[in-house]
């Protein structure tokens, strides 16, 4: 099973002076061999709810189990929830997240992880504690280095086709190597394996994988077949760990033990 840290652990905090320590924490790491194995985020903006359940169906069944619910879905907590239920081989996280109380009621709803377009630090370190991993978005090279400094899991890129894409992923990886990096913004079928070639550990897809007009008019067969596609597309880079559990959501306190949500 996953272990998580306890709530009370003072010298892991990202503020402590010491933030690159929760790089090395069992649930940090497990996280980061998911993206290795999976190497594909689905980004569902879901117009209803029983939209984003079809969304969600197709792009299991073409392969992806790591799905992002953006805040800006239909009813996205109750979507988080349904997921859970539906899929619990999946993780299922939330995405747009812009405030501390947006993250919290994710939790509350169920989601694995976190996706934002900004850096949050009060958002960084209540996923921290929680042992919820946490992208935080960012864009430049100091914007990168920031967000990994207070404690992002891995950082969301975005939205990196706006200065080259691929041509600017290799060019933050030589002096940011460390630091796993997630693009986001033009990601497509096509040039899907050249950013994970580039360097990148995972890459969030949403309208590639979800085209409106296929979306509109319910054709969750072309759907599944794109999230195929993409995974055929994938399959090279795709490192597989020894079994891990799926990340339950996040630990709770009782009487100074930590125990996890559903126990």
């Amino acid at each position: 099973m996953l272990n998580h840290l306890r709530l009370n652990e003072p010298s892991l905090c990202p503020q402590s002076g010491q933030p690159r320590l929760q790089a090395s924490a069992p649930w940090a790491l497990a996280w980061k061999a998911s993206l290795q194995q999976h190497r594909v985020v689905a980004v569902i903006h879901a117009p209803s709810s029983l939209a984003g359940l079809a969304m969600a169906a197709a792009a299991v069944s073409g392969g992806i189990e790591l799905l992002e619910v953006t805040l800006s879905s239909d009813r996205p907590f109750h979507l988080i929830d349904q997921l859970r239920s539906r899929w619990p081989h999946c993780q299922v996280g939330v995405g747009s997240v812009l405030s501390l109380a947006q993250f919290q009621a994710a939790v509350a709803a169920g989601a694995q992880f976190g996706f934002s377009p900004i850096l949050q630090p009060p958002v960084l370190e209540q996923a921290f504690r929680l042992g919820i991993p946490f992208m935080a978005g960012a864009l430049t090279p100091n914007e990168i280095w920031q967000a990994w400094q207070l404690g992002a899991t891995a950082v969301k890129v975005f939205p990196i086709q706006s200065l080259g894409g691929v041509t600017y992923l290799k060019h933050l990886r030589a002096p940011l190597g460390p630091i796993p990096l997630i693009p986001t913004g033009g990601i497509t079928l096509e040039n899907a394996a050249e950013f994970v070639r580039a360097g990148a550990i995972a890459l969030c897809v949403g309208g590639a994988l979800f085209p409106i007009s296929l979306v509109q008019t319910q054709n969750w067969e072309a759907i599944s077949q794109r999230a195929s596609r993409l995974m055929a597309c994938l399959e090279p880079f795709q490192i597989h760990p020894l079994p891990i559990a799926s990340f339950p959501g996040p630990p709770v306190q009782d009487g100074g033990e930590t125990i996890k949500l559903g126990e």
